[in-house]
């Protein structure tokens, strides 16, 4: 579901401007930018490279799975 909320120019403008970078929508860069400071405030000892890490591996498509039995 979707809601509509109100965000700064400022903020906007940033977001257009990673999300170019990105290759991702103005929507999906904030959205990013939101699992990055939830992640951050709810384990505060990691460090911004390995929460970048954990977002990245979750991305990514599953490879090489392995199969018992």
């Amino acid at each position: 579901m979707s809601i509509n909320v109100k965000l700064s120019e400022d903020l906007v403008a940033q977001a257009r401007h990673h999300a170019q970078i990105q290759h991702r929508s103005v929507p999906k860069q904030i959205e990013y930018w939101s699992r990055i400071g939830k992640i951050a405030e709810e384990n505060p000892d990691l460090p911004f490279s390995m929460i970048h890490d954990i977002l990245h591996a979750d991305q990514e498509e599953p490879v090489g799975e392995y199969k018992f039995g």
